[in-house]
């Protein structure tokens, strides 16, 4: 798996520019790099390709979850007495695509059992069914980047994602210890990183200029 550093050493390197240079620097690079990995993730994520490829995915092992109450939750329209249960910071920005945030999974911590993603108006309106109690499902939603879990008492969850934010904090014990951003995983497959490279490298030499599809020029991803 290629890391940050490698993917802006890799486009540094193509256009042949030098440290000295105070023009085209690491951090606007890797802007240019990630414009282009996203939109190129949410085109075969549309394709169905993403989901299979586990190695590009980050887990975040131990996300420690604390209690809040309805009104924060926006659930308050649960009438039973409902534990809300929610990660005590925020998470890392996840890479978006078509149908939202590129969650793989959000489990307990030994995986064992599974969270569906829904929304507060949804688990509401489960709640006030008559076979309600039967369900065993755990849900969640998200809301401000902090993931929301009712019902739960756990301490802590893990959770699977192609995080596009810093995920250093979450991956260490201490501040001294946590991965620098240059040395995390660039979570793109390898296969798209000859794409990713040339509309960089179009952009930073040529000012962007996004090539057609032809006759259905519209379905340009990069437009």
């Amino acid at each position: 798996m290629n890391t940050i550093g490698d993917a802006v050493s890799r486009l540094r390197s193509i256009l042949k520019a030098v440290n000295e240079d105070s023009f085209i620097t690491d951090r606007m690079l890797y802007t240019v790099i990630l414009k282009y990995a996203k939109l190129l993730i949410k085109r075969d994520d549309d394709r169905g390709k993403i989901i299979r490829m586990s190695s590009i995915y980050s887990v975040l092992p131990c996300i420690e979850l604390i209690e809040v109450d309805k009104i924060e939750a926006c659930c308050s329209g649960i009438k039973t007495n409902c534990i809300i249960m929610r990660t005590k910071d925020k998470l890392p920005k996840i890479l978006d695509a078509t149908y939202g945030p590129m969650f793989r999974s959000i489990t307990s911590i030994d995986g064992s059992v599974s969270v569906i993603i829904t929304d507060p108006g949804t688990y509401t309106s489960m709640t006030k069914t008559s076979t309600f109690k039967y369900n065993k499902s755990v849900y969640c939603w998200i809301i401000n980047d902090y993931i929301y879990i009712p019902n739960q008492t756990w301490e802590a969850i893990k959770v699977e994602a192609i995080f596009e934010g810093n995920i250093g904090a979450f991956q260490c014990d201490s501040e001294d210890q946590c991965i620098p951003r240059q040395e995390q995983n660039f979570n793109v497959p390898d296969y798209l990183f000859a794409e990713i490279e040339q509309f960089a490298l179009k952009e930073l030499t040529a000012g962007a200029s996004i090539p057609g599809d032809g006759q259905d020029d519209k379905q340009n991803i990069l437009r």
